[in-house]
């Protein structure tokens, strides 16, 4: 006997929004609901999974491929799912979160894809989860538009052909939404809630339009995490009588585990794979949090020092694009995250520069398309990749069977001639304060030094200072890496912040409360394994 139908999850501790009717509908909550029931419980285990993993690789401080999937990458006769038309072409993403004025002008950025993000690019207010749900519905109704208030001018869709195709990022199986409980008083993961309410509501029209359903997946950790995910994804099909594999996902290769299983990431999702992406900073985040007690070869420099060249990060990436077009998947490249200066010509130079260095490098090492976070980059990137590809929408014919990657490549952080700075300990702190205290705000998305900085950015920068402080690093001005130096650095930054903005609009901001926050997540004995946890508890909306 099948179990009983759940009730409809309560919304709780949240003031009612314009229209929150039209996304928070009894038959979505109870989609909803049923999703929690069924997959919530392996959602848990496989978290505790992934402390038992890190506790393995705190006594080993290595990573290897596994042994019990050897026979899934050597075979290769298997492939994943014939990309849908509206995915075949992926040369630019653009990224962001989907606020009103991010909804029009994302889709009418002339990227080919617009990753509209719930996840590291927006700060998980209610406000920001139901209102960015009900943009997309009213963007796939052609009902959206936004006028800026300081200019007043007013923003509308351009035709259907010339829109970017929305690929939905929910949040990462770690986070919880506090505003929706299920009847037993349980929590939702904020990643069945994302999902659940923008799928249950646009699948169809998204049918009708052409296209479908397609998600990035976030900070996934193992192949049994992207098995979760699937197993969602043919429940969710079947619930609503969506045809099977009409659901299509890439994966962010993002933390350093996931990087040993990208084989068998594609191969559980291969019905409904798209590809993988490459996604720097979080993975970056993600080999200091496993090996932050490695010692010192394991010790990163600056992040800015950290570039793609970097001979682990080649290894990442190259690995990538081999696998993903041995199994006839999309290899999707790094952000560029360059926001461009109205004021000076020189910075833009420059930094254009750099960003077709990039994506040239990407276009060329066999990637089938790459990120921007800002409207003007995607010229610079489309050129890149244009000149590479021509009329072909990819380049997955590229095998790059050149390619061979050994397990060590991957974690040989000490191949990189950098060490940290002190210029890079201020840059982390600066960087952490100002990102943390827009986070609070309700912003995910935050231009600080002309870059599009989102979570992934907080958590390295936050992680490196952690990590210098616990490894005794010793900077080129003599001075030691101690919680007593990052105190005072945070200090002398949230003054010259307060001499910026001024006494009364620095006091009408969280500046005070961002930096304690982020010297706890730093400085803490204990390593707090994702800072937008804590931040979660002092977030309001």
């Amino acid at each position: 006997m099948s179990a009983p139908a759940p009730s409809s999850p309560a919304v709780v501790e949240a003031a009612p929004l314009p229209r929150q009717e039209e996304v928070l509908t009894e038959a979505a909550l109870a989609f909803v609901a049923e999703l929690h029931r069924r997959f919530t419980p392996r959602r848990d285990e496989l978290l505790a999974r992934r402390a038992e993993r890190r506790d393995e690789i705190a006594r080993t401080s290595t990573l290897d491929f596994l042994p019990g999937t050897a026979a899934i990458r050597a075979d290769d006769s298997w492939r994943v799912a014939p990309a849908p038309p509206a995915l075949e072409d992926r040369r630019v993403e653009i990224t962001g979160p989907a606020d009103r004025r991010m909804t029009v002008n994302a889709l009418n950025s002339g990227a080919r894809i617009w990753l509209a993000d719930f996840e590291d690019a927006s700060a998980p207010t209610w406000e920001n989860v139901v209102l960015g749900q009900l943009n997309l519905i009213d963007a796939y109704r052609r009902r959206i538009d936004f006028t800026d208030e300081r200019t007043g001018k007013t923003y509308a869709l351009k035709p259907d052909e010339e829109l970017a195709t929305v690929v939905m990022r929910p949040r990462g199986w770690h986070l919880t939404e506090r505003h929706l409980r299920a009847a037993d008083g349980t929590a939702i993961p904020g990643a069945l809630v994302d999902f659940g309410l923008y799928f249950f509501h646009n699948a169809r029209r998204l049918l009708e339009l052409g296209k479908g359903p397609y998600f990035y997946l976030p900070k996934t950790e193992s192949h049994l995490e992207a098995r979760l995910w699937n197993d969602v994804f043919v429940f969710a099909q079947e619930y609503t009588g969506i045809p099977y594999g009409t659901i299509r996902a890439t994966v962010l290769i993002e933390t350093i585990t996931a990087a040993y299983e990208m084989d068998e990431i594609l191969y559980e999702l291969r019905d409904h794979a798209s590809g993988l992406n490459a996604g720097r900073w979080d993975y970056l985040f993600s080999i200091v949090k496993n090996f932050r007690d490695g010692g010192a070869k394991f010790v990163l420099p600056d992040r800015n020092a950290v570039t793609m060249t970097a001979p682990f990060m080649r290894a990442y990436t190259e690995l990538l694009v081999r696998t993903c077009h041995r199994r006839g998947a999309h290899a999707i490249g790094g952000m560029a995250a360059f926001i461009p200066s109205r004021r000076d010509p020189e910075v833009n130079r420059v930094a254009f520069e750099k960003v077709k260095a990039d994506k040239d490098r990407e276009a060329a090492d066999g990637f089938d398309g790459s990120w921007v976070a800002h409207p003007d980059l995607v010229p610079i990137a489309m050129a890149s990749f244009d000149a590479v590809l021509g009329d072909r929408p990819n380049q997955r014919d590229r095998l790059r069977e050149d390619v061979s990657v050994a397990a060590g490549d991957l974690i040989a952080i000490d191949s990189l001639d950098a060490r940290p700075t002190y210029d890079g300990l201020r840059n982390a702190v600066q960087v952490g304060i100002r990102y943390i205290e827009a986070w609070l705000r309700g912003l995910g998305a935050v231009a600080i030094f002309n870059l599009m900085e989102d979570a992934a950015t907080a958590e390295i920068s936050r992680s490196q200072i952690w990590q210098w402080i616990n490894a005794g690093v010793v900077f080129e001005n003599g001075e030691r890496a101690t919680p007593e130096l990052a105190r005072r650095v945070a200090a002398e930054e949230l003054a010259a912040i307060r001499a910026e903005l001024g006494a009364e609009t620095f006091a009408a901001g969280h500046w005070q409360q961002a930096h304690d926050l982020l010297l706890k997540v730093a400085l803490d004995e204990r390593y707090e394994d994702f800072l937008t946890v804590p931040a979660y508890e002092q977030l309001t909306g």
